[in-house]
């Protein structure tokens, strides 16, 4: 090992080390935590953390100080800075926190810094769990793993943090068990939140820095034979080669999609195929979509969250 190395790495214990002191004990402990999948800490200092199946709860808090020292070590880890013109820190976190997905921010854009830390899914929270916990009634399961058999393509839908991945996961969880090494299954997210366990799969990140976005990885999968092709979350005109590539012999895809309502979201992935300069494209994500699962936050539900609409949209009618 060099001399700079070697600095780069005792550098980096030495980060890491004083990751964990400024977080304290508890929140590091999340980590090992499977059921966790967010950890979020407000201006105010109040630290509320989402698990599996269980809503969000308060936590305890954290001192604005280490909380602001905490966004300054991502920023020198992610190769930038924070500071008054720059004060909004982003990316994924370093191995040792599993490459949880971080946010957070610094005044003036709140009264006091804040992260919002995503964790990566480590255990699954099943179709069936959905059931025993309310979130999903016996006949909405079977209608997905009906879908999920059929080959049909699927878009999850829903507001930030209603639980899009998490269902996702859960129908996924529903495909590996059903699928042999004959059915070849491609993944692309930006960052990585789908878990598969089917014996023939390939997972493809985004690369800002190296030029990589979603639409060309969508175009490289289908040089890789996929018989599904699953995507996180869709944001921008990618939405127009996922659709081609559902409608072209790829069927019983899922996707993630922000949106209030069903009708929204097949509104908000046209407007999307639109910012790759095309017309309106209606006629191919009535071909290319079949089901649209709403999943939205529901404060008077014990789990937090319900499946609150299921759209077949080839027939035009709700579950």
């Amino acid at each position: 090992m060099s001399a700079h190395d070697l600095q780069e790495q005792q550098a980096h214990a030495r980060r890491i080390e004083q990751m964990r002191r400024i977080l304290g004990p508890e929140i590091v402990r999340l980590f090992e935590d499977k059921t966790v999948v967010e950890i979020m800490a407000n201006p105010d200092g109040q630290v509320f953390v989402e698990r599996l199946g269980a809503g969000m709860s308060r936590f305890g808090t954290i001192d604005a100080a280490r909380v602001q020292s905490l966004l300054g070590l991502m920023a020198d880890f992610l190769h930038t800075t924070v500071s008054r013109d720059r004060p909004v820190v982003e990316g994924a976190m370093p191995i040792e926190f599993l490459r949880s997905r971080f946010a957070g921010a610094i005044p003036p854009l709140a009264d006091g810094a804040s992260f919002s830390i995503r964790l990566p899914a480590r255990s699954v929270y099943t179709l069936d769990q959905y059931v025993a916990s309310g979130i999903l009634t016996e006949a909405q399961r079977d209608l997905i793993v009906e879908a999920v058999r059929a080959r049909k393509n699927i878009l999850v839908s829903g507001g930030t943090g209603s639980g899009k991945t998490t269902l996702s996961n859960a129908i996924i969880d529903v495909i590996s068990r059903e699928s042999s090494a004959e059915q070849r299954i491609v993944i692309i997210e930006d960052t990585r939140e789908l878990q598969c366990t089917a014996p023939n799969v390939v997972q493809f990140l985004t690369d800002d820095d190296a030029g990589i976005d979603m639409t060309r990885l969508l175009k490289l999968t289908l040089r890789y034979r996929p018989d599904r092709i699953l995507v996180g979350e869709v944001r921008d005109k990618a939405a127009l080669a996922l659709l081609k590539a559902w409608n072209t012999g790829h069927p019983g895809g899922i996707a993630t999609l922000h949106a209030n309502n069903p009708e929204a979201a097949l509104l908000r992935l046209d407007q999307l195929c639109q910012e790759a300069g095309v017309p309106p494209q209606n006629d191919l994500i009535r071909e290319a979509v079949d089901i649209v699962l709403q999943i939205a936050r529901d404060r008077e539900h014990p789990a937090g969250r319900r499946i609150s609409a299921i759209l077949d949209v080839k027939e035009g009618c709700f579950s």
